[in-house]
């Protein structure tokens, strides 16, 4: 099996050095598109390493597309799932099991809205009850794929990016007010 590499290279509107959306993954960078003989075929394949996870992912270039791999979103985009966990969760009243499927699945969609709904439905204020450990891994990793993208987009860390999202988080319904008052509390003292 030999190996050529391609430096800077264009393929399907994706470019080596670019940041993308790989769906299972969240954000990575194209390193390279590499030419593979795979059973005497050749194979065009983009190199996407992820730094956070230490991980180096070759994907096929014909299939990028059709597994949902996509350039990072708009910042418009990014403003819109802002908003979106401003709202009100909406959490069905399926059996849990059930429900931790759903934001599995909506998780590794890569998309980002999506994945917004997942951070509104699970996140817990201060002064909310406890999330079972099941509900605070998936909050985790749902909030660790948001920051990440929004770090991406907006050029700035994901931990500027988690407190973006938790400050918008807080101006939710309820949420935000509970917090209000504590502060109003703090400064009366």
């Amino acid at each position: 099996m030999t190996t050529q590499q391609k430096k800077s290279s264009t393929r399907h509107g994706f470019k080596t050095g670019e940041s993308i959306v790989y769906p299972a993954h969240g954000v990575g960078q194209i390193v390279a598109i590499e030419e593979q003989e795979v059973a005497g075929m050749k194979l065009e394949l983009f190199v996407i390493d992820f730094e956070k996870d230490k991980m180096r992912l070759k994907v096929p270039v014909a299939k990028a597309v059709s597994i949902g791999m996509r350039k990072l979103s708009e910042t418009d985009f990014v403003d819109r799932a802002l908003k979106v966990v401003q709202g009100k969760a909406r959490v069905k009243r399926t059996m849990w099991s059930r429900r931790a499927q759903e934001y599995d699945a909506k998780i590794n969609s890569g998309d980002l809205i999506s994945i917004a709904e997942v951070v509104r439905d699970l996140y817990r204020a201060e002064n909310q009850p406890e999330q079972s450990y099941s509900e605070r891994q998936l909050y985790e990793a749902a909030l660790d794929r948001m920051a990440r993208e929004i770090a991406a987009v907006n050029k700035m860390s994901e931990t500027e990016a988690v407190r973006l999202v938790e400050a918008n988080l807080n101006k939710g319904p309820k949420r935000g007010k509970a917090i209000e008052e504590d502060d109003a509390q703090d400064e009366a003292a």
